[in-house]
């Protein structure tokens, strides 16, 4: 039986609420791609900070094109390269993220890129240098 909620009118039950998201489960659901990136290209108004204004847009052009030469791109399993809008880390430089591991890094040109690339999507360790949450 559902218990009685005295703060809902007419009587309404309280809603049953889960264990919680799926992410903090001990059965984990695995990710679709190994890994999934994702770069702020976000414009914002003239004078402000934004990952656009640091070559985020070529810098990710340049981690697709990478990964496909590299042959890791693709679909369940690989390596998906996106674009993103704001991701709110303005104030960090351009930034991109990792998932499933939700790391957060900054570059400045394609010897970073290829650092992350060759370190963390090829051989699964974060490099620490670029990461913006050490």
């Amino acid at each position: 039986m559902t218990p009685y909620n005295s703060e809902l009118p007419f009587n309404v039950p309280r809603p049953r609420h889960r264990a919680g998201p799926p992410f903090l489960s001990p059965h984990r659901m695995s990710s679709y791609y190994q890994h999934h990136v994702f770069f702020c290209l976000n414009q914002r108004e003239a004078g402000e900070n934004c990952c656009a204004n640091f070559n985020a847009k070529a810098m990710q052009e340049y981690a697709k094109k990478r990964c496909k030469e590299l042959g890791i791109a693709g679909g369940e399993g690989r390596v998906r390269i996106n674009k993103a809008g704001c991701l709110n880390r303005c104030e960090l430089g351009p930034v991109l993220v990792v998932y499933p591991e939700a790391i957060w890094y900054t570059f400045v040109d394609e010897n970073d890129i290829d650092e992350i690339i060759d370190s963390h999507l090829l051989n699964g360790k974060p490099v620490e240098r670029l990461m913006v949450d050490r």
